[in-house]
């Protein structure tokens, strides 16, 4: 049963593993916890960029080992690391079968692994989330190992190190916890983010800006915290023809500014994160939307419109979705997307559109 459901599970979030008949499976938190080959592709794609002649390459918290198998393509000499005695034997019997004959799997903990060690080109750390108790963390210092108090012996064991972090920390206290972050990466899939990638190396000049790259297929944006600080973003006295969503990855980095300086679109309110312009942009990293129809909340403006069929999201809206769809008396789904929002004033605006294809 066990390998029945790890095969399913794995079909639509790793479907290149899935394909291998002989593959064996952890149990459902372990597959649960791997990451998805999307995101897995773009770490190798990453690594394969920081270190383009390959070399020596270890995982220090290797898992199921899904972000190994495919970094670990690019190198020379690849090392997994585990603790966990059952996914270390999953993952001796599956490497073979995915073309890693030569990988080194290894038992151990990887901060041990860590202390004796010879340098290598890259390091990967996926630090456990979750205390004792099995509550999430997010704090950088309390995820396990504890990777402030390993940055000296990251920085001295490898060229490069890349941490995956949680995608609910914030980033610019990581980047005060940790003085050597060269690049950041903030990796959505499905509309979510799933990943919050640092990479550890050697910033030169020292002061230049950390470049922070926003990943949600198909968009890929990438900005400054400097940017971002001196970008202006005015806001629209009116809705126009078109109204923008930015990506969840755009969203947790924060560039709600630079999205106007970039796009020449205005932004509905300071706290409201969507944004319009009279002509489309194709390149907006997000969603795009044609407006159909604007309304208040009166009765008299809802009154035609309960009973229909939509999407509905909330945004800086002192309702939830829950609330206003019963409200409305609203059948979810179908090809209609509305934004009750914030615009001006306090000004509660229903806002319906139909979504644009991606370009």
């Amino acid at each position: 049963m066990q390998q029945a459901e790890g095969r399913e599970r794995l079909r639509l979030k790793v479907p290149s593993w899935a394909s291998v008949e002989a593959l064996h499976y952890p149990v459902r938190l372990s597959v649960e916890q791997c990451s998805s080959e999307v995101a897995a592709r773009y770490k190798a794609e990453v690594a394969q960029r920081l270190c383009p002649l390959g070399g020596r390459f270890v995982d220090l918290t290797g898992g199921f080992g899904v972000d190994f198998a495919f970094v670990a393509q690019a190198f020379s000499e690849a090392r997994y690391v585990e603790r966990n005695a059952d996914l270390v034997a999953i993952v001796r019997h599956n490497l073979p079968l995915l073309g890693l004959p030569t990988a080194e799997v290894c038992h151990g903990d990887g901060v041990a692994v860590l202390q004796t060690m010879s340098p290598v080109d890259l390091l990967l750390l996926d630090p456990a989330r979750r205390d004792t108790a099995g509550r999430k963390t997010v704090l950088l210092a309390d995820c396990e190992p504890n990777v402030v108090a390993l940055h000296d012996l990251l920085r001295a064991k490898s060229r490069w190190t890349m941490l995956k972090l949680s995608p609910m920390l914030d980033v610019a206290e990581a980047l005060r916890g940790l003085p050597s972050v060269t690049e950041v990466h903030i990796v959505a899939v499905g509309g979510e983010c799933k990943d919050l990638l640092l990479v550890l190396g050697e910033r030169s000049p020292a002061d230049a800006p950390i470049p922070i790259h926003c990943i949600d297929t198909p968009h890929r944006f990438s900005f400054t915290f400097e940017e971002e600080a001196t970008a202006v973003a005015p806001l629209a006295t009116t809705l126009e023809t078109y109204l923008f969503e930015p990506s969840p990855a755009v969203l947790k980095a924060g560039a709600f500014r630079t999205l106007c300086t970039r796009f020449g679109v205005k932004k509905l309110h300071p706290n409201t994160h969507l944004y319009t312009a009279s002509e489309d942009v194709p390149a907006f990293p997000g969603r795009r939307f044609r407006i159909d129809a604007v309304s208040g909340f009166s009765k008299k403006e809802i009154r035609p419109l309960t009973g229909q069929k939509a999407n509905l999201a909330v945004r800086n809206f002192p309702q939830s979705v829950g609330t206003l769809r019963t409200k409305l008396r609203l059948l979810d789904g179908g090809d209609a997307y509305w934004f009750a929002t914030t615009m001006g004033e306090r000004e509660h605006l229903l806002v319906r559109t139909h979504k644009l294809p991606v370009e």
